[in-house]
């Protein structure tokens, strides 16, 4: 129904943006590969995804027309939702994903929170030929704004289902590692790695 949005982009966070596009806002659901190519104050263009369900309508919004492609393959596996295909994206670059799939990688799946062996499986079986045939997606993670970094992962990875608690403990392990420079999207995998 809606295949873009150009605007400006008054607001983003780690897993939701807001483009005015003649004056009407559009609360747009992204991963953290979208979010770190959106930046506040600019007119960009974002493509999008509309999912409908009985009791809501969720706009998905994606820096990149492959991420998008990408996420719409996932959803179509039985048992992958839109939320879960935003989990992946968030997880793993379209890149990565593309590649673990390819190479029947089932643990790297596995890693991601709410994929179980059967899940990773399936994403395999099921999308391996369709990235063959050229459909996958090639995605850059670029670094983001590092103000207040960690509340923002902390406020992401909540968000993605996580404990507060356990995603503190997670995010305080990454920092006491790899020190306070990382960017949001960096604090996230690494503390998705480690929980």
């Amino acid at each position: 129904m809606y295949e873009y949005i150009t605007g400006k982009i008054v607001y983003r966070s780690a897993t939701n943006a807001v483009i005015d596009c003649h004056g009407i806002g559009y609360n747009l659901n992204i991963s953290l590969n979208t979010y770190s190519k959106l930046r506040e104050g600019e007119t960009q263009t974002v493509f999008t995804h509309l999912s409908v369900k009985e009791d809501s309508h969720t706009l998905f919004g994606f820096a990149e027309e492959d991420e998008r492609r990408m996420f719409r393959q996932l959803i179509t596996v039985n048992g992958v939702g839109a939320s879960t295909a935003r989990m992946i994206l968030s997880s793993l670059n379209p890149s990565e994903l593309q590649d673990a799939i390819v190479q029947g990688n089932a643990p790297v799946l596995q890693s991601i929170k709410g994929i179980g062996s059967k899940s990773a499986q399936r994403i395999i079986i099921d999308l391996k030929d369709k990235i063959l045939k050229g459909e996958g997606a090639q995605v850059m993670v670029v670094a983001g704004s590092q103000s207040s970094a960690k509340q923002e992962a902390l406020s992401a990875l909540m968000t993605l289902g996580f404990a507060r608690h356990a995603a503190e403990k997670s995010l305080d392990s990454v920092i006491k590692s790899k020190g306070t420079s990382l960017s949001v999207e960096e604090l996230i995998k690494s503390a998705l790695g480690n929980m």
